[in-house]
């Protein structure tokens, strides 16, 4: 991720190309009082302070977010690194602004090392965008920044901030459907943490654009021929290539076999409307002859966080294989930038989003969990719950249900409602009966049926769910019978033999 150094005339054009009247006094106001506070003051990489919150200001424009979003990027690092204060940012810009800045300063300020920083960050992060989701793009873009400078930190620093941004905010990046920041966020951070292998993607990349660069190419007019021949005007057509930490997680998961990998070049087609889309891909459908069980419909079928277009992979005439990725503009934009693409502000105030409901409910964990300690117990089940792989399976009206990798019919009938985790006896996953420990894998058809005369789920369920709210609501349930009683003393035991031998230690 190479460093770009923007100035305020890049950051004022940028904003009059994507903004309707901007307040581009406010914009110059917040610059000024920027500029002379970090006056006289370098990075490490010997730009001028300034440089950063610059960079930042541009990136949030570039998301096209509030303008008071925008200034409060201008502005920071202000309270935590000069003489400015809160209230001198209030009584000059207004307490919306003010505000934001504190909750970014918040969010900044770590007293612990090691594990400690780890979890005391993961908590923050989770109340801040439980709060204000505007804090968390802000801190994307200044992280972004951070990690395109990290060749002037000490190496630790640079291995500490690489990790945290892999493990926190890819993750929450992706749950907000923000693709493109977590893209972003991934390959800065694997080129730091494992420098090797971050190379040897670059060079099969590199080798795959050279040896496919051309074909593609020829796809690619081949694809505006048809959309010229049946008058589908204004449409963008262009390929993409597979961001390097994506393609090594799959041929991990693929034990390195890239004969596996069809998306590593893809095309992109861009259109006005969905009917567009649909038509397209018919088109291309009759060109090329598609590879079975690889039509994927997220137009019909959003992704939980989002997330919507046609995937089709095609037989092209000499054998070849290549993916397609169909979508409206507005449906572009929320792939890459996620909610912060239709996130929309009065000021002082922001309205919610159902992609912030599991945010939410970490929240309420977090709440519940006393100390850190406990937290630290919890840590491992919260980075399954939250930022495992997800899968995406459906109820047979075609409900989509969202899981962690490995989830299973329990975890899915709890997600519906307790009665139906509750009263659950047995499974059909696609027709067929199954186990309840059975993995389920997206795109899977789950039908639970359940027994009406059952009081409680059985216990043992516990050993194989994944997610934690179905755990919780076994153990709320099971608690009521003999067995579960005892069992839940029995823990109850275990947890304080371990408290009182900790102290005696």
């Amino acid at each position: 991720m190479p460093e770009i150094v923007y100035s305020y005339q890049d950051l004022e054009t940028l904003v009059k190309q994507n903004y309707k009247q901007p307040d581009l006094e406010l914009l110059q106001r917040a610059f000024e009082l920027a500029k002379r506070a970090h006056r006289d003051e370098y990075r490490l990489t010997g730009h001028p302070v300034i440089t950063h919150p610059l960079a930042v200001a541009y990136r949030l424009a570039q998301m096209k977010l509030h303008l008071h979003v925008i200034a409060a990027g201008l502005l920071h690092d202000v309270v935590e690194d000069t003489d400015i204060t809160l209230d001198d940012l209030r009584q000059q810009f207004g307490d919306d602004i003010a505000t934001l800045v504190d909750s970014v300063t918040k969010l900044k300020k770590m007293k612990y090392q090691g594990v400690e920083r780890y979890v005391e960050n993961m908590r923050k992060m989770f109340l801040a965008v439980a709060s204000d989701v505007r804090v968390i793009f802000m801190k994307f873009a200044d992280r972004l920044h951070n990690l395109q400078t990290l060749y002037a930190m000490p190496k630790k620093k640079q291995k500490r901030i690489a990790e945290e941004s892999l493990e926190i905010y890819a993750p929450i990046a992706g749950r907000l459907g923000m693709n493109e920041i977590k893209g972003e966020l991934e390959d800065a951070s694997f080129a730091y943490l494992d420098p090797k292998e971050y190379e040897h993607m670059r060079s099969i990349v590199e080798m795959k654009v050279r040896e496919k660069g051309v074909f593609v190419s020829h796809i690619i007019h081949q694809t505006e021929d048809i959309l010229s021949q049946n008058a589908i005007a204004s449409a963008s057509v262009y390929g993409r290539v597979k961001r390097l930490y994506s393609l090594h997680t799959k041929l991990v998961r693929y034990e390195g076999d890239l004969s596996k990998i069809y998306d590593l070049l893809a095309v992109r087609i861009v259109l006005q409307d969905v009917e567009e889309c649909y038509t397209v891909l018919g088109l291309l459908h009759q060109k090329w002859r598609p590879v079975p069980g690889r039509i994927k419909d997220y137009i019909a079928q959003p992704k939980p966080n989002g997330y919507q277009s046609l995937h089709t992979t095609v037989f092209t005439e000499n054998g070849e294989v290549v993916e397609f990725q169909i979508r409206t503009r507005e449906m572009h934009e929320i792939a890459e930038y996620g909610i912060a693409a239709h996130w929309r502000y009065k000021e002082g105030g922001n309205k919610p989003s159902k992609q912030l409901r599991w945010i939410e409910e970490l929240v309420g964990i977090q709440k519940e969990i006393e100390t850190k300690k406990d937290f630290l117990d919890q840590l491992e089940i919260l980075k399954i719950d939250v930022f495992k792989d997800r899968i995406f399976v459906f109820t047979p009206k075609g409900d989509v249900i969202e899981l962690p990798e490995g989830g299973t019919p329990v975890d899915f009938a709890y997600a519906i409602h307790t009665d139906i985790g509750n009263k659950c006896a047995s499974v059909k996953i696609n027709g067929s009966v199954a186990n309840l420990d059975t993995s389920l894998k997206s795109g899977d058809i789950v039908d639970i049926l359940t027994d009406k005369n059952r009081k409680a789920p059985n216990a043992d369920w516990i050993k194989f769910c994944k997610t934690r709210h179905a755990r919780q609501k076994i153990r709320d349930a099971t608690r009521h019978t003999v067995k579960g009683w005892i069992t839940h003393v029995m823990q109850g035991r275990e947890k304080a033999k371990k408290s009182v031998k900790h102290r005696s230690t």
